[in-house]
């Protein structure tokens, strides 16, 4: 399932944006919100204290455990803050396609390398932690679906070839549980997973309330945004 949901989703996406067309631009933003909300919440109350706990199990001995909890908190606090730094870098390049903020600017005539090579560094680093907590794959599945339909969307309308936006698509949906892969059998990412883990992070608090803020009309709450972000919130805390 950890490798099935987030393909799958991605897919799923890519099927509405050809098939269904959607146009109804609130009903996204709304979907959105709650794809923000519930990954936002995953890595609070899942991703966030698994990272912290695995950091103190590695290493810690008695007679030094205070100072080597306060300084592993700090080290992942770091590694947390380059996560943020790391992820508005690969947005320079995206231009905020990981959440939906995509501009036409004109027609392509060919793949928009910057902007693939940026989201399947984002979504492989995404699938990362998902061998280790499963019920991120669900969190990154919500969030791509949206994604997915957007990015798909907006392709199209710019111009780009179907075959060249499919390829495009299917890779972004293979990079995280390639990811997921990666993390689970090369010895050094599970060496270094509390940090890896802790970029991931970085990068998840950026997308997600970056997307929560984003998905309201001119950055505004309103009642059915507040609900969506209330049913994610919810629903990833009794996941």
């Amino acid at each position: 399932m950890v490798y099935i949901v987030p393909f799958v989703s991605v897919l799923a996406g890519i099927g509405a944006a050809l098939l269904l067309k959607p146009s109804n631009k609130k009903s996204l933003k709304l979907l959105l919100a709650f794809s923000g909300a519930f990954l936002l919440s995953l890595t609070v109350l899942h991703l966030l204290p698994e990272v912290y706990e695995a950091t103190l199990h590695a290493g810690g001995h008695e007679g030094h455990e205070h100072s080597h909890e306060h300084g592993a908190g700090h080290t992942i606090g770091i590694f947390i803050m380059a996560g943020i730094i790391f992820q508005i870098i690969l947005e320079y390049f995206s231009q905020g396609a990981e959440h939906g903020h995509v501009h036409n600017h004109g027609h392509h005539h060919g793949m928009p390398w910057l902007l693939f090579i940026s989201l399947c560094i984002h979504a492989l680093l995404e699938g990362m932690p998902v061998s280790h907590h499963p019920d991120m794959a669900w969190g990154i599945g919500i969030h791509h679906f949206p994604i997915a339909i957007i990015l798909t969307a907006f392709f199209i309308n710019s111009g780009m070839k179907k075959v060249s936006v499919l390829l495009f698509m299917v890779a972004f949906a293979a990079m995280t549980p390639l990811g997921t892969m990666l993390s689970g059998q090369l010895t050094i990412a599970e060496e270094y997973y509390p940090y890896i883990s802790a970029v991931v992070v970085g990068i998840l608090f950026h997308i997600s309330s970056t997307i929560i803020f984003e998905s309201g009309e001119d950055h505004k709450f309103n009642l059915a945004k507040l609900l969506s972000i209330g049913l994610g919130v919810v629903l990833a805390y009794y996941l």
